[in-house]
């Protein structure tokens, strides 16, 4: 990126202004900016999320949850349900890409992110991210059945999407600040078998605790066959895709070399997940409790597919399996928008776009597959 604009002063500048603009907005006008916008499409959801609620209604300073289905509300209430919306969507990505031209200038700063080991070091905590987001939703689950939850209000917002990027991003920086630390001082040879191996650790500890609860909960089941079905697929799809982009005349991904089969098999992860919850878990013998779309993106695809697809062919193969095709072109597409010159003109910050297309990927796909192989 260019340096005359992306500047640490320019880049803490528009923060700061932003935040005035929000804060005072909520202040100064606070039905329009914070009700209508704040609480409706941002911290509303997560809210209700948090409650295990399907929406929440806001009326005269006052929040009341619903759980089974969300009614009609009065002409002065605010409606902010579950899950994300095209205003939430956007403005995720768009704070997505402000921070990581933070992270660029931090980056910069520490002069680290230009070997493309970063990337693979950081693979374990996409992981990490998605499975500690299942521990919330084992939580929701002992909620419903009268246990103790390991994760209880206002501590699960944490772990709730958005939030839980800046949780997982808080202990990522933390560990890629240790092992450049460790390996300054000479107390390891390699930070990047240092940031692999603390990724590894917490991403296995979190499986752990997911597994312990399996066993010793009536709550949480496994069902393996799932977690092969969806890793087996999205694995072969993946490969299969960068095994043909290698025979095209100009192989798609001679920019981003082994890299690009991790952008691939992120987003056949997720893709498969999402087909494989909504349409094929009777097949493999799980108790489907009625796994649905909770992006926009996926539901339009769905609601469409459903719309034009004939009932004899939804009735076979579903109406999400549009979803993983979409998801696998644009990941492809990625793949061979970032060639060699890109690299060559920023690989810091190319890389780190590689890893935030990755873990927008991995990370929920990540959710998704454990929440269903542990029937949560």
């Amino acid at each position: 990126m260019d340096g005359e604009y992306l500047t640490e002063r320019n880049w803490l500048a528009a923060f700061v202004a932003a935040l005035a603009a929000l804060v005072g907005g909520s202040i100064l006008a606070p039905k329009a900016v914070y009700d209508q916008f704040v609480w409706r499409y941002f911290w509303g959801p997560v809210y209700s999320d948090s409650q295990g609620a399907v929406c929440a209604i806001r009326d005269a300073g006052e929040t009341t949850l619903y759980y089974d289905a969300c009614p009609t509300p009065a002409e002065s209430a605010v409606v902010a349900e579950t899950g994300y919306t095209t205003v939430s969507t956007l403005g995720y990505m768009a704070v997505l890409l402000f921070m990581m031209a933070g992270v660029v200038l931090v980056l910069d700063r520490l002069e680290i992110g230009e070997d493309p080991r970063i990337f693979f070091s950081l693979v374990p905590f996409m992981l990490f991210g998605g499975a500690l987001r299942v521990v919330e939703d084992a939580s929701d689950m002992a909620v419903a059945v009268g246990a103790d939850p390991v994760l209880s209000y206002p501590l699960n917002t944490l772990f709730i999407s958005p939030i839980i990027y800046v949780t997982v991003f808080v202990v990522t920086f933390g560990a890629v600040l240790a092992s450049v630390w460790l390996e300054a001082n000479d107390y390891v040879p390699d930070r990047y078998t240092v940031l692999t191996g603390i990724g590894a650790a917490v991403l296995g500890l979190t499986l752990a605790y997911l597994a312990y609860v399996s066993v010793t909960t009536d709550y949480v089941d496994l069902y393996p066959q799932v977690l092969l079905v969806d890793v087996g697929l999205a694995s072969v799809l993946a490969y299969g895709l960068y095994v043909a982009a290698d025979r095209y005349e100009e192989p798609i991904h001679a920019g981003t070399g082994k890299i690009g089969l991790f952008v691939l098999w992120a987003h056949a992860i997720d893709g498969v997940a999402n087909v494989v919850a909504a349409d094929w878990l009777p097949e493999l013998g799980h108790p489907s409790q009625g796994y649905g779309a909770k992006h926009v993106a996926n539901r339009a695809i769905i609601d469409i597919t459903d719309s034009v697809q004939p009932e004899s062919l939804s009735s076979a193969v579903g109406t999400s399996w549009p979803f993983l095709v979409v998801k696998l072109a644009v990941a492809l597409g990625i793949v061979w928008v970032f060639d060699e010159q890109i690299f060559e003109e920023s690989p810091r910050y190319a890389i780190l776009l590689l890893i935030g297309a990755v873990a927008v990927g991995l990370g929920p796909g990540t959710r998704d597959i454990l929440r269903v192989t542990f029937g949560i």
